[in-house]
């Protein structure tokens, strides 16, 4: 009879071998960058970056991460593109301030061997290795239809009045996706619009302008405003302020700032859109670490022929700011209750 002894050590010298002569799997490395559009928005550096470079140490400990802002200037990012090619990055996340004019960055890194992820704001006219982003066509669509349905909810009549628009960036796509869903939402229910502008960069100061000038023109027939974000939202609060109309028309945004749920507190401002940043830049920090990998990730969808991952957002008013915002730790009743808060906050039920 054999040495069962003898079998077993001889199959653990097998597997060994076999082991041995296996190639081992790397742990992924490597230079990833994350390249974002503009400080407007306070959202990049609060809360896209940090969310992105957290993902990023728990996948991918060994990997460098190297972080650039352009400020909105379309010279500004190309120098960053280039300065991130040159120091080795592999995997580049890409938010860019011109969706046009970055389809030459797409191009050019793709030449190299470079994986591009268009992250928020998608490059329609050459297709990214990958997309990932919340549904912008569908915020527009809900911040739109949140409003006509508070405004007929409200009783604002349909024949004596509008409403008005102020979109996003004219060189931003996803704004361009915002508009095309905000056109959607407003589409069939009654209420015109009197006039729309597309922001340029985003800037708050500008739609602030913008709408003054449209209050001195239709002055009460203003019966709500569709702002693509919370900055711009801003700006039309301020302009209708400084004008003297109280109460300010129910005013849109878009993106959750603190900024923003805090004029929802206050009652100027009549919704925003959650829409946790972290969670986008973790998808985009994954699609990175599998590039590096070799496994590239697979879209739910395609959009612009890119292989496309969305998120759906959740609209917010003053009725659930409490329930979806706070209590689920978004942003804290410290944060939000400061100052001239306070007693908004007490009417919401929010306690520091």
């Amino acid at each position: 009879m054999k040495n069962p002894s003898r079998q077993l050590v001889s199959a653990a010298a097998l597997i060994l071998g076999l082991s041995c002569s296996l190639p081992a799997l790397a742990a992924p490395s490597g230079t990833v960058a994350f390249l974002m559009p503009d400080q407007a928005s306070t959202r990049y550096e609060q809360h896209d970056f940090p969310g992105f470079k957290a993902e990023m140490g728990k996948l991918c400990p060994d990997c460098k991460v190297l972080y650039q802002n352009a400020n909105a200037d379309v010279a500004t990012q190309q120098q960053q593109f280039n300065s991130v090619i040159a120091q080795g990055a592999k995997v580049i996340v890409l938010d860019p301030v011109d969706s046009t004019a970055a389809a030459s960055l797409v191009h050019m890194a793709q030449s190299q061997g470079i994986k591009i992820i268009a992250y928020d704001r998608p490059v329609p006219s050459t297709p990214a290795d990958y997309y990932v982003s919340f549904d912008n066509e569908g915020i527009g669509k809900a911040i739109a239809q949140s409003l006509v349905e508070h405004l007929k909810a409200t009783g604002a009549s349909t024949s004596k009045g509008g409403v008005l628009e102020v979109n996003g960036s004219p060189t931003d796509a996803a704004a361009g996706l915002i508009k095309k869903g905000i056109h959607g939402g407003l589409q069939g229910s009654g209420y015109k619009t009197l006039a729309e502008y597309d922001t340029p960069e985003w800037a708050p100061p500008k739609a602030q302008q913008w709408v003054s000038g449209q209050i001195t023109r239709f002055g009460s027939q203003i019966i709500g405003v569709v702002a693509a974000n919370d900055g711009t939202a801003g700006g039309t609060i301020a302009a209708f302020k400084a004008a003297g109309v109280n109460p300010v028309p129910p005013v849109t945004g878009n993106d959750a700032t603190n900024a923003g749920l805090q004029l929802i507190i206050a009652g100027d401002q009549y919704n925003t859109i959650l829409k946790p940043s972290e969670i986008v830049a973790a998808a985009a920090a994954k699609a990175a670490v599998g590039f590096l990998s070799g496994q590239p990730p697979k879209g739910q969808t395609s959009l612009f022929n890119t292989p496309t991952q969305l998120f759906k957002p959740a609209v917010i008013t003053a009725q659930n700011l409490k329930a979806e915002v706070v209590d689920k730790g978004f942003a804290s009743a410290k944060e939000l209750c400061t100052d001239r808060y306070a007693e908004g906050c007490k009417k919401l039920g929010i306690t520091r």
